[in-house]
């Protein structure tokens, strides 16, 4: 079988519970929820990943702990892989903060990726950081004859909008199917260089209009 790369959503915050735009590093820990997410999630897995990063978030920090504590594999800290910065709506939990943000991150999947938020981050920008922490990723574990997934606890925006750009996943699917907390986007890399998505949360090919419920978190 062909290794993938896991993109995992951290687990359970408080800013999740809340229903705040908790963007700014470190941010917000995990609850006693997020905490049980993440170690059911490590002790589900089938065989221990190849190598285990996450982003400099203390959420996400704190989701691969428990997933190195469950696995034995060591979690290490990847730059450029943190949540999508909204700026001045950082922080807010109103329903017209979290309606502005939706209206930007649906324009981005439709390939309007200059608009942003005040004081935010646009589309291209999360990108441009983003995008070439899975390039190295896949050239350092992907590339080789090794087997053995590599696992990455990051951001439910910030990873639908990069498996939106790798693996072609169209609006409105992308849009709709929110993650929930430890839910994966999961990638295949293809000779050539491209990628196909295997998995996205509850989801498995193909990718319709589905509208998944069960998640509402505007980060998700």
């Amino acid at each position: 079988m062909t290794a993938r790369l896991i993109l995992v959503r951290h687990g359970e915050t408080e800013g999740n519970v809340a229903k705040i735009l908790d963007t700014k590093l470190p941010g917000l820990p995990l609850t006693e929820r997020g905490a049980a997410q993440a170690k059911a999630f490590g002790a589900g897995l089938a065989t221990p990943p190849r190598a285990l990063f996450h982003s400099h978030a203390l959420r996400a920090r704190q989701t691969a702990g428990y997933i190195e504590a469950a696995t034995g594999v060591r979690a290490t800290a990847r730059d450029g892989v943190h949540e999508v910065q909204l700026g001045d709506l950082d922080g807010l939990g109103s329903t017209e903060a979290h309606d502005r943000f939706q209206a930007v991150y649906r324009l981005w999947h439709e390939g309007r990726l200059t608009e942003r938020v005040p004081g935010g981050e646009s589309g291209r920008d999360v990108l441009d950081r983003f995008l070439p922490a899975i390039a190295d990723l896949r050239t350092e574990y992907l590339d080789s004859a090794a087997d053995g997934d590599v696992l990455l606890v990051t951001h439910g925006a910030a990873m639908r909008l990069v498996g939106r750009e790798l693996a072609g996943v169209a609006p409105p699917f992308t849009t709709n199917n929110h993650l929930d907390n430890t839910e994966t986007i999961e990638l295949i890399p293809l000779p050539g260089g491209g990628w196909e998505c295997a998995r996205w949360g509850r989801f498995t090919p193909p990718f319709g209009e589905q509208a998944e419920s069960g998640a509402d978190d505007p980060m998700g």
